[in-house]
């Protein structure tokens, strides 16, 4: 290939950075309905349900994108969803538990 390729840009996401719903259902290309569901199934949590233009920390970005890995690829329902995605998150948990329990030692 001959030429000059473009440089890559992003933006860098953390606890401080906020998305609306539709940055989240752009960055996840789902559209807004789907997001609205996971809010409402209690997956992923707005910072106040009663504002008009919900705000999401960037930190639910990738929950968001595997909660609909788990309803498309595995063809779960958004309760199915929510246990499997509480059942990762505990055992998350308890992986970082067990791990400063080792280094105690």
């Amino acid at each position: 290939m001959t030429g000059q390729q473009e440089p890559l840009s992003g933006i860098i996401l953390d606890e401080t950075t906020t998305l609306t719903l539709d940055d989240l259902s752009g960055a996840c290309r789902v559209e807004r309905d789907a997001i609205v569901a996971l809010v409402e199934e209690g997956i992923v949590e707005p910072f106040d349900l009663e504002t008009a233009e919900w705000q999401f920390v960037a930190s639910q970005l990738p929950r968001v994108r595997a909660a609909m890995h788990l309803y498309h690829d595995l063809e779960l329902n958004l309760a199915g969803v929510a246990l499997a995605l509480e059942l990762l998150d505990e055992v998350s948990e308890l992986r970082s538990r067990l791990r400063q329990f080792e280094s105690s030692f």
